[in-house]
């Protein structure tokens, strides 16, 4: 592309969308207009990794109505169990925790346009106990009774432009989770450390905040007795430093609970002394600019922002948030040679108490009597609570999704990355580029979480389209910064559902190619998923719609293989299915027609006795329907022109005995676009099973 091209294609694009350079940093503007120094073309041209970990916002709660991205206008948003209020409703609609009117609550606006206030939401319970409660072990029905009716609350393009603009400038991962369903220090400890150590046996494991200050002991252990990433990337002579005010960090180093960095904090000289020098002593953004400038930016940098920085409810906001990470990129694009080498993750901790609807991929909990839920092909030891009372055997993660930026001269252009990511990813990614193994991270995740290297174009990136606009932060900061307190938004009367913004958005690669449909022979009838990507294992949540007041199972399976779930004969299926990525099948009824749905070859079998009438319906995209008749054995390949929509596809196929649903998108490991159907109003009911004497 040539330059003059690519300036005309900026332009174009920030007069679609509204957008102007004249807000922006002026160093910062300079330096985005840098490209990438491509020598490789390969992860090793990046040479500097820094992570700035904020605190507490849930996906939802920031970019629910983002265009182009799995937010509120998700059709396939997961049925929650029946309430008196309302039968057939989404978790988009949730019981009013004060069991008044209105009886129940759908995600509403805080609108700091109308009431600036609300730019201080005040925040939720956030604990282990709670946090497993909302979740409910995927039932997610009564979020507001853990974490109250203002979780449902959420922001919009007018309340954060900085957050929305860094999505449209780099690339916006929109199914990254925080590890786990708890608080700050866990999360943290995963994101450093690659565990909880949930088994035990090195003090863990780690459940609250219980070792966030040096001087703390409540359990009378000393700390954690494990390694941390950072000391391995020390062994192996890769150069890191922690940038932080340690008067002010908000209490999130993690690594003040480790031994190993309780008796640095000792010493005066020797590795130990200068272990606490790279990781717990005070060493801010000025001095993070100063090493930019000097040519002294570590290879891997950990940010630890203020309390007001942090963006976490109550001593910060998202405004304050804001201005804070506008800090940290004017720091590292000081010297636009170093930014065309440096890669910046931001990413949350966890989700505060706010909600989000896409339930977290897990393996499956265990019951009181120790069974499975469902199944895993990948070792899950380390996976489960394995304390008393009624959370024993719960799977401790993933947990809901939070924001991630990857912001580099490598993720311009405004893409959305949907690959399943949790902390553990960020070290996978220092993996990647700098060789150095994490051993504490669990089979499981490491089989289901990919390692952040599908958000980028090392190959060509400066070939890409991009446009910059990240407006000035200080003056809202200011505004927010006055604020005398707190505020709890006031319930709204009625359910409004909230609107996801239309028009699509450049897409990432995924790594997943997955199938799931019945199969019938004379031992009965299984639903067979399958996941014939080779990278990554897939987590497929199967809800029994008759069945909601009960767990959805949960089915991980491994790259390249199937998973048979026997069926128990009935003839009244309605099973509604989840997997990465979007992916959505409905079983109702009892259908006889086998289905596989391959590289937009839709293989289609009646494996039933009897010839049956077949109609193919599109839902979504426009399809014209079709009318197919299937011998008893008879096999059929429909090929599907899937190019207006990107490959995205939502059919319906009813016959005689029932009906099946088949959505996702057909991948093709490049670069695309967003689902064009995910747009409007958000669904809070599902639809009803199509069921025999329906065909048109």
């Amino acid at each position: 592309m040539t330059e003059l091209h690519r300036r005309r294609l900026i332009a174009s694009l920030s007069a679609g969308l509204g957008l102007s350079l004249g807000g922006l940093h002026p160093a910062i503007a300079r330096a985005l207009d840098t490209p990438a120094r491509v020598r490789t073309g390969t992860i090793r041209d990046v040479e500097h990794v820094v992570i700035l970990m904020q605190e507490n916002r849930a996906f939802d709660h920031y970019f629910g109505t983002l265009n182009g991205v799995r937010g509120f206008a998700d059709r396939f948003a997961p049925p929650a169990p029946d309430t008196a209020a309302r039968k057939g409703r989404t978790v988009l609609v949730q019981p009013n925790a004060h069991k008044g009117e209105p009886a129940l609550i759908a995600p509403f606006a805080l609108n700091t346009r109308q009431t600036f206030a609300h730019m201080r939401v005040e925040g939720t319970p956030h604990a282990f106990d709670d946090a497993q409660n909302a979740w409910d072990d995927g039932r997610m029905g009564e979020w507001p009774r853990y974490k109250h009716n203002h979780a449902m609350g959420y922001f919009g393009r007018d309340d954060l432009p900085f957050q929305f603009a860094l999505a449209e400038a780099f690339t916006l991962c929109d199914a990254y989770h925080c590890s786990l369903h708890a608080g700050t220090n866990p999360n943290r400890v995963m994101h450093w450390t690659g565990t909880i150590d949930a088994e035990g046996g090195r003090n863990g494991p780690v459940l609250y905040n219980d070792y966030d200050e040096l001087g703390a002991d409540p359990r009378r252990h000393g700390g954690y007795s494990w390694t941390t990433y950072p000391e391995r990337l020390q062994a192996a002579g890769v150069s890191w430093r922690v940038y932080q005010d340690m008067a002010d960090n908000f209490t999130d180093n993690p690594l003040v609970g480790f031994q190993a960095y309780r008796a640095a904090d000792k010493a005066t000289s020797g590795p130990l002394a200068d272990l606490a020098t790279r990781s717990i002593r005070t060493r801010g953004l000025d001095q993070l600019k100063a090493d930019v400038l000097a040519g002294d930016l570590p290879q891997v940098s950990w940010i630890i922002g203020t309390a007001e920085g942090s963006e976490h409810p109550g001593p910060s906001s998202p405004a304050q948030g804001a201005d804070y990470t506008a800090q940290v990129l004017d720091a590292l694009t000081a010297d636009p040679e170093v930014w065309s080498r440096t890669v910046l993750i931001v990413n949350f901790d966890e989700n505060d108490g706010f909600f989000d609807h896409v339930p977290p991929p897990a393996p499956p909990s265990r019951d009181a009597a120790g069974r499975l839920q469902g199944a895993t092909q990948i070792d899950a030891k380390g996976e489960h609570h394995l304390g008393g009372g009624r959370l024993a055997g719960r799977a401790y993660g993933l947990g809901p999704r939070v924001p991630c930026y990857v912001v580099s001269p490598w993720s311009r252009g405004g893409y959305v990355a949907s690959e399943t990511f949790d902390h553990t990813s960020v070290i996978r990614f220092l993996e990647a580029r700098f060789g150095v193994a994490e051993p504490n991270i669990s089979a499981w995740r490491r089989a289901v979480c990919g390692d952040l290297t599908s958000c980028f174009d090392f190959a060509t990136p400066n070939d890409q389209p991009f446009f910059a606009h990240l407006p000035k932060t200080r003056a809202l900061a200011d505004q927010a910064r006055g604020l005398p307190r707190r505020t709890t938004p006031p319930t709204p009367g009625t359910i409004t559902p909230p609107v996801q913004e239309a028009g699509l958005r450049p897409r990432r690669p995924t790594p997943y190619r997955l199938d799931c449909g019945l199969r019938r022979d004379e031992g009965g009838a299984a639903l067979r998923l399958a996941n014939a990507g080779v990278e990554r294992a897939a987590v497929f949540h199967v809800y029994d719609v008759r069945r909601l007041d009960q767990s959805p199972k949960r089915y991980t399976v491994a790259a390249g293989r199937d998973l048979p779930v026997p069926l128990q004969a009935a003839p009244d299926l309605d099973l509604f299915i989840l997997g990465p990525d979007a992916f959505h099948r409905r079983i109702c009824g009892a259908p006889t027609v086998e289905t596989s749905l391959e590289a937009g070859r839709l293989t289609l079998r009646n494996a039933g006795p009897d010839p049956v009438e077949l109609e193919i319906r599109d839902l979504s995209y426009g399809r014209a329907a079709e009318s197919l008749r299937l011998a008893s054995g008879e096999s059929r390949v429909v090929t599907l022109d899937l190019s207006s929509s990107h490959g995205w596809h939502d059919l319906l196929l009813v016959e005689p005995g029932g009906s099946q649903r088949l959505a996702g998108r057909v991948e093709t490991g490049a670069a695309a676009f967003s689902d064009p159907a995910t747009a409007g109003p958000a669904p809070l009911a599902y639809s009803p099973p199509v069921l025999p004497g329906q065909v048109r």
